[in-house]
């Protein structure tokens, strides 16, 4: 089932230039230019691209708060801007910078005021809220003051507010930015499995690209306000060229002038001992059955490709 549609959506400003030493003049910029695209109940979508891309207008877009300038957009059935009530009750938001939760209130009072907000049953907002508190570890701070909270703390709680009236669609805007190792650790797990019930849609817009690969199969890529990629990790890293790199330690140098199939050789190391291979397409283990046919390993790394070099490259061309 089509979660969330889009035809052709747009979104034009009117912005005023400098057109000369005293004068100014109006001009229209399309921060969304036309895209196309149909997400699918259950999906975790990783939506990312550089700064002034559009991925925060499409996201305003979706949730009602920004007017399109034209195409057509749905979410849940329903058109985000005229049936904005509605569709409220259905999404779940996280805007890195923004807050749900009360200041001056234990996180507790605040879980409880929405489940009056959304107008939750007492029997369902206890559970998701059981189910939240088990897994984002919330126990030692319900009864702390947000305002008193770290940024992790404070990340977990908005995660949890945003679940509790039981969203199909979550739409996550930088969750982890500015948090530490564990708290980051803390908060991917958890949309890991909330993802893998298939319960709830996941669309998750972030700087941070080891959000994108330890929790999204599919990855779209926007720039200048269209899509410039939409498909797999994997199917951008055969389309840019990046290789996973076999790294080998040898007892022996190997041979002048040799070649191996399948792998194209990046550097050699340490007076001829260690050696960096690109894979070209065959498999890791048939690599290394060549190059122990030509020198004794001693041993041997897989570094896989990176995700960021790959945005880069993709970014500048």
């Amino acid at each position: 089932m089509t979660v969330i549609k889009m035809d052709q959506l747009r979104k034009d400003f009117t912005v005023r230039v400098k057109a000369g030493r005293f004068r100014r003049e109006k001009r229209t910029v399309a921060a969304v230019d036309g895209i196309d695209l149909s997400i699918e109940r259950g999906e975790m979508v990783g939506y990312i691209g550089p700064n002034g891309a559009g991925k925060s207008t499409t996201l305003k877009m979706l949730t009602g708060v920004l007017t399109p300038s034209g195409g057509h957009v749905s979410v849940c059935g329903l058109e985000p801007v005229p049936q904005r009530t509605r569709l409220a009750l259905r999404l779940g938001v996280v805007f890195g910078q923004r807050s749900q939760l009360w200041w001056d209130l234990p996180l507790r009072e605040s879980f409880r005021l929405l489940k009056h907000i959304y107008r939750v049953r007492p029997d369902e907002h206890a559970a998701r809220l059981r189910r939240c508190v088990g897994l984002l570890d919330l126990e030692a701070f319900l009864d702390t003051p947000v305002r008193q909270l770290s940024l992790g703390q404070r990340m977990r709680g908005e995660l949890t507010a945003a679940l509790l009236h039981g969203p199909e669609v979550l739409f996550l805007d930088e969750p982890t930015i500015g948090l530490d190792v564990v708290s980051k650790q803390a908060v991917r797990s958890f949309l890991a499995e909330l993802g893998a019930t298939g319960d709830v849609t996941l669309v998750l817009t972030t700087h941070d690209l080891a959000d994108i690969e330890r929790l999204c199969r599919r990855l779209v890529v926007i720039d200048h306000g269209r899509v410039v990629h939409d498909g797999t990790i994997e199917a951008l890293h055969t389309r840019y060229g990046s290789r996973r790199r076999l790294v080998v330690d040898l007892d022996a140098p190997l041979p002048t002038g040799f070649t191996v199939e399948g792998a194209t050789l990046v550097s050699v190391e340490a007076e001829g001992h260690r050696a960096s291979f690109d894979l070209a397409g065959d498999t890791a283990g048939a690599v290394v059955g060549r190059l122990a046919a030509l020198s004794s390993l001693r041993d041997l790394s897989l570094v896989e490709p990176d995700i960021e070099d790959v945005v880069a490259r993709l970014y500048a061309s």
